[in-house]
């Protein structure tokens, strides 16, 4: 239960009766001289003045802090950069298994046609092994190796847009 006036923090706080005002009571300028005076911000807020008053304090301390560095590049289209990519091993795995297991039996005369950019893939990246089921895939962009894998097992490579 707080008392009266008192504080939750009241452990951290220090009593009214040892803080230096109590010593300074009498001396007119509590301890900050006459000529300078403790006035509130005498050289500014923040980092006002840094290339005025407070100059040779930025220049030694925050040397980088004005100026520019780099280029500017002027309405930048990051969707031209965006290519989600997908390797072989994981290509099958874009089908249901049922159908895997079908083509896999190797009851149908037509190899499967497998879309990526259906799946929200672009480039098909070559790493990992196929099974030897010959496969169609559709995607935008193919690596050499993807395409050499798939080639190999007699499978297409087929750019899409």
């Amino acid at each position: 239960r707080r008392v009266h006036g008192e504080s939750r923090l009241s452990a951290s706080k220090m009593t009214a009766r040892l803080r230096a005002t109590r010593k300074h009571r009498g001396n007119v300028t509590h301890g900050h001289g006459r000529v300078g005076k403790h006035r509130k911000h005498p050289g500014g807020r923040g980092a006002a003045g840094g290339l005025h008053h407070l100059r040779t304090n930025f220049m030694k301390y925050h040397p980088d802090y004005f100026g520019k560095v780099g280029s500017r590049h002027f309405h930048t289209k990051n969707n031209a950069h965006y290519r989600p990519s997908i390797n072989i091993d994981r290509l099958w795995s874009l089908v249901s298994e049922t159908t895997r297991q079908k083509y896999a039996a190797g009851k149908q005369d037509k190899a499967p046609v497998i879309d990526v950019t259906k799946a929200g893939y672009f480039k098909l990246l070559g790493r990992g092994r196929l099974p030897k089921i010959p496969i169609v895939v559709k995607a935008r962009f193919f690596s050499k190796t993807a395409e050499r894998r798939i080639k190999a097992i007699g499978g297409a490579c087929v750019l899409s847009d």
